[in-house]
């Protein structure tokens, strides 16, 4: 059996972190930054975690990270 090969799309997507969940980036945050408010631009900043329904099926693209 070959070995799986990294979904690179995904890969630049997600990050594991130390114990093994997911880490994503927030959408929403590449143009029409005036009519956002500067609490939700801030909050957009900061990472956020994969939810557990969505985990199993990225985990599976990124299984070397």
């Amino acid at each position: 059996m070959p070995k799986m090969k990294t979904h690179r799309g995904a890969a630049k997507r997600f990050k594991k972190t130390g114990s093994g969940k997911l880490k994503r980036s927030h959408a929403y945050t590449s143009h029409l930054f005036v009519s956002k408010s500067p609490k939700r631009k801030r909050q957009l900043r900061r990472s956020g975690m994969v939810a557990a329904g969505d985990a199993k099926r990225i985990r599976q693209l990124v299984a070397y990270l």
